[in-house]
């Protein structure tokens, strides 16, 4: 099954720590091809507080800051159920001041959220990129893959330490289960915005939004060059605006700098199938099965195809070969709902719709399995 793009969507591909990037080259931008944004883009309002945000840290909260500290005031403030109320929501990428006015946000969103409202009490903040398996969704015709990110608070910049305070403290947005074993490493801020940017590039082209894409692709790569990632979806935009020419040498250039990016491969053997350079196509498509034989959502599609073939048994076995290597993957475990339902498996239909229910990550889907879960319950299915 070809794809027509293919988007690492906050997560890092590769930077190199120790020496700093080269700078982007000049032509790969086109600035004529694209409307001016309407609005300029700027890092500080990423970070950005409203008086509603400062006033809830210097009153709301302030006693409760005091009583246990502002580290661990601050994170009690934010994720206990009793207070704040924050929802985790993929649905879009928000900046702080989005993220507290929605109250709820992915993970990239919290962080800067939780960032800022720090930074504010002139906390010290770090951040991890916290390595974990992909997670892969799709947007139409657009595939994306979730990494993870978390943040930690240390102590004020001016303020002394006394034996036995607890110097810092780790806020994530995973069960601490889940976290358990797990390796991260230190990212700078400046890869946050990136990341950031990046999202909101990834987000407006698959609504549609090529200009304002473009311009948040733009200024990712201007901000962190080293963040590979935005390549990737700066040539996506170019094929989407009809420039295959720009579009190659953004992928090209991404591979020069990342060889093994898998992602970028497909991008580009897509691209070469399209202007009929099937021969190059045939041998990125070799490269890519030497090094994924079985991609995301491969097992999928294959069920979507028997789906559409009408032969819900054999989708059913595609679909569950797929949640077995993504147990908490929404989508996945909903078309495995649907294939036991045309199976007349009710009972395991509803099992499957409550799990998709449980991990779903967007309202939107809430709503839906919801809705249908409701569906079997009203047939006597509990």
């Amino acid at each position: 099954m070809m794809r027509w793009a293919v988007l690492l969507f906050c997560t890092l591909l590769a930077a190199c720590a120790s020496t700093p990037p080269p700078a982007v080259p000049d032509q790969l931008f086109r600035d004529d091809l694209f409307s001016a944004p309407a609005q300029p883009i700027r890092a500080d309002d990423i970070f950005a507080l409203t008086d509603e945000m400062k006033r809830y840290v210097d009153v709301e909260i302030s006693q409760q800051l005091r009583s246990k500290g502002p580290q661990k005031g601050l994170l009690d403030a934010l994720y206990s159920k009793q207070q704040l109320k924050l929802e985790y929501d993929s649905e879009r990428t928000r900046n702080a001041a989005e993220a507290f006015e929605a109250r709820a946000g992915n993970c990239l969103s919290l962080v800067i959220m939780t960032a800022a409202l720090a930074k504010h009490l002139d906390l010290q903040v770090s951040y991890q990129s916290v390595y974990t398996d992909e997670v892969w969704t799709r947007s139409h015709d657009t595939y994306f893959a979730s990494g993870h990110v978390n943040l930690t608070l240390g102590r004020r910049w001016l303020e002394t330490t006394n034996r036995g305070t607890q110097l810092s403290w780790t806020i994530d947005f995973l069960p601490p289960e889940d976290l358990a074993g797990q390796r991260s490493r230190q990212v700078s801020e400046d890869t946050i915005v990136a990341m950031f940017m990046n999202n909101r590039a990834a987000e407006t082209m698959a609504a549609g939004q090529l200009d304002a894409a473009y311009w948040w692709a733009r200024a990712a790569l201007q901000r962190t060059p080293g963040f590979l990632n935005s390549y990737n979806t700066l040539g996506v935009i170019y094929m989407r605006r009809g420039q295959p020419a720009l579009a190659e040498a953004t992928l090209k250039h991404l591979l020069q700098r990342d060889p093994t990016s898998t992602v970028a491969m497909s991008n580009l053997s897509r691209l070469l199938q399209m202007q009929g350079r099937l021969d190059e196509s045939r041998a990125l498509d070799r490269q890519l099965a030497k090094i994924d034989p079985e991609p995301p959502y491969h097992f999928f599609e294959l069920g979507q195809a028997a789906m559409k073939a009408g032969d819900a048994l054999a989708a059913r076995d595609w679909f569950a070969k797929e949640v077995s290597r993504a147990p908490y993957h929404s989508e996945f475990h909903f078309w495995l709902a649907v294939a036991d339902f045309r199976l007349g498996l009710v009972e395991e239909a509803r099992k499957h719709l409550s799990v998709a229910l449980q991990n779903s990550t967007r309202r939107s889907e809430k709503q839906l399995y919801a809705a249908k879960l409701d569906y079997l319950r009203q047939m006597g299915v509990q």
